[in-house]
């Protein structure tokens, strides 16, 4: 699949790409892209193309500025009910980092994908 110009992309470093793919498509509505597993594949939801790189991707080579630790980056996924999604993928098992955090424009909580990358899921605030 090639992508067009319209999508704005984001690349993850995942510990096994067709894991990765899998947990996308079956919990948070993905589409399955190319795939060049086990090294690499895409999925895409809306105008979000996600990049998943296998370890032995290019995309997975270190730079001289990588930390051991990974970054407070994540996604953002717009919900229409938060509390319907957090109840459908904790029986699925899936690993949330956060409680449901709560602000003048929505509310958020992040889950965890396979390799540990964030995926916020938010629900705005509705407007009177």
């Amino acid at each position: 699949m090639t992508a067009p110009d319209h999508y704005a992309a984001v690349r993850y470093l995942v510990d096994d790409v067709q894991t990765a793919v899998d947990f996308y498509t079956t919990h948070l509505g993905f589409t399955a892209g190319s795939s060049a597993a086990p090294a690499f594949a895409d999925v895409v939801r809306g105008p979000l193309r996600l990049l998943l790189s296998g370890p032995a991707s290019s995309g997975a080579r270190s730079t001289p500025a990588d930390a051991d630790v990974a970054g407070r980056n994540r996604i953002h996924l717009i919900v229409d009910d938060l509390d319907a999604e957090i109840s459908r993928l904790r029986a699925a098992g899936l690993p949330f980092r956060s409680e449901v955090v709560a602000g003048p424009g929505g509310r958020q909580i992040l889950l965890a994908d396979p390799a540990g990358n964030l995926i916020e899921l938010f629900e705005p605030a509705r407007r009177h």
